[in-house]
């Protein structure tokens, strides 16, 4: 927005600086002509006078008034301290000198400039404008408070007889309509660029603040957190997004609660034939064939809990509250010593923002797993700071805790890792080492970190060993 007004005053600003400067250049033109005009009618009214009455007639046009020159006669010109370098003077003085070559070709020695009134000598005698009477100057020339240019011509009449003119042209701060960045017209164009941008950010925080709500409300609701009605405020368009998100989270809530009502469903259906077969499997008389029955129908019975306990696991209603993790591993830790395991860790007195049941269930998946596979484990808690920037909030710095536990095991296949969360997948290695599992654990903890807004990352280790990498937002 700021670079699209900045563009847009720039551009409006040359088209009109360019009309401007044509409009100046054809008045100072036409102005200019008109003042030559009246020199040429002096010079040729004192040219015409005897030598000795110019004098006279000029202390008389000083005691009269009336006249548009001041007027003055000279043995010789006067040397003047023209104005800087202005294209308006410049071409205002080539059109006066122009008329006059014009109009009086006898005469051949003319002097033009344009000179400030400060320290501008009008006599030979070295006498100023400043030590002349007012009267023979305040109403011919703007010496105060505003001084402005003076267009000063001397002209050769004869051989030691110098006319001295001096006078304003027809605007007399002409040099100033030429100058399009002057101070008055700088500070309307910021204080208009001001307005605007000021009346933009309103319209746009008042866009996006519910934009803002909607942003929050969906996190939370990723999170399983409780999400209060969004108001129905605002433009059509985000009243629109807003019933279609009160629509969409009462759809996703009823898909869960069904799915949810379907998993124990399915699990007290099924429990009861389950026993019922078991039940006639003992009435069997081969041994063999009785034992195969016994075996699978525990199979079955394990995948029908299983999937009961994925579905629970991975949802569990619990509020936020802040967790201490180092009492959290070290239970897990103390339970693992004890019945022989080696495990690493060192306090990091930091805390996260979580479910506490479900967070120890998805660390507690991945510690049972490193227990499992590796000969020992370490556990390490970490903070890590990020640059929100690099995510597209805002220019702050965030933090993340990282949890990562780390076996000592075989690792796993690179080409593996595609699909290990995959439900009821098992590795070779792991149906060796862990004959009870079902292959739910990684999933279930991935599922319940990403409902923290968090993630999961899986990778080998380099000197052997997987590594577990939980990362949790801090806040």
């Amino acid at each position: 927005m700021v670079l699209g007004v900045l563009v847009t005053q720039l551009v409006g600003g040359v088209i009109w600086s360019a009309q401007l400067r044509n409009k100046s250049e054809i008045e100072t033109r036409i102005a200019a002509q008109h003042l030559a005009h009246s020199a040429v009618s002096a010079i040729r009214y004192f040219k015409s006078l005897p030598a000795n009455y110019r004098p006279l007639m000029i202390q008389q046009l000083r005691e009269m008034g009336g006249t548009r020159f001041f007027v003055n006669a000279n043995a010789t010109p006067i040397l003047l301290t023209p104005i800087g370098k202005n294209a308006l003077a410049d071409m205002a003085s080539q059109t006066v000198l122009k008329t006059l070559r014009e109009e009086l070709p006898f005469l051949s020695g003319f002097k033009l400039a344009f000179a400030w009134p400060d320290d501008l000598n009008v006599s030979d005698d070295g006498l100023k404008i400043a030590d002349l009477p007012d009267n023979w100057v305040q109403h011919i020339l703007l010496i105060k408070p505003n001084p402005a240019p003076i267009l000063v011509i001397q002209i050769q009449l004869e051989p030691g007889q110098w006319l001295y003119l001096a006078a304003l042209m027809p605007n007399p701060y002409f040099l100033e309509s030429n100058g399009p960045l002057s101070p008055d017209r700088l500070m309307l164009q910021a204080l208009s660029l001001a307005a605007v941008l000021l009346l933009s950010i309103l319209v746009v925080r008042w866009t996006t603040r519910p934009l803002a709500a909607l942003s929050d409300a969906a996190e939370a609701f990723g999170k399983g957190d409780t999400v209060p009605d969004l108001p129905e405020t605002g433009s059509r368009e985000f009243v629109k997004t807003a019933r279609a998100f009160r629509a969409m989270r009462d759809r996703i809530k009823r898909y869960l609660e069904d799915r949810e009502k379907l998993f124990a469903s399915i699990s007290h259906d099924l429990r009861t034939p389950i026993t019922r077969l078991k039940l006639r499997t003992e009435l069997l008389d081969d041994d063999a064939m009785r034992a195969d029955f016994h075996e699978d129908l525990d199979e079955l019975d394990m995948m029908v809990k299983g999937a009961l306990q994925s579905v629970k696991d991975s949802d569990i209603h619990e509020n936020r509250t802040e967790v201490r993790l180092d009492p959290l591993i070290q239970r897990m830790i103390r339970d693992a010593q004890m019945a022989g395991h080696a495990v690493a860790f060192t306090e990091s007195g930091l805390t996260v923002m979580a479910k506490p049941l479900a967070l120890k269930r998805a660390i507690g998946n991945l510690f049972d797993n490193a227990l499992f596979y590796g000969e020992r484990v370490t556990i390490s808690v970490r903070r890590h700071a990020i640059n929100s920037s690099e995510q597209g909030i805002d220019n702050r710095e965030l933090d993340d805790i990282k949890i990562e536990i780390r076996d000592h095991g075989p690792g796993v296949p690179e080409d593996a890792f595609s699909s290990l969360f995959q439900p009821y997948l098992r590795l070779a290695h792991g149906r060796e080492q862990n004959v009870g599992g079902m292959g739910l654990g990684l999933g279930i903890a991935r599922n319940i970190i990403q409902a923290h807004g968090g993630e999961l990352l899986l990778a080998n280790h380099a000197e052997g060993g997987l590594v577990a990498t939980i990362v949790l937002p801090h806040r």
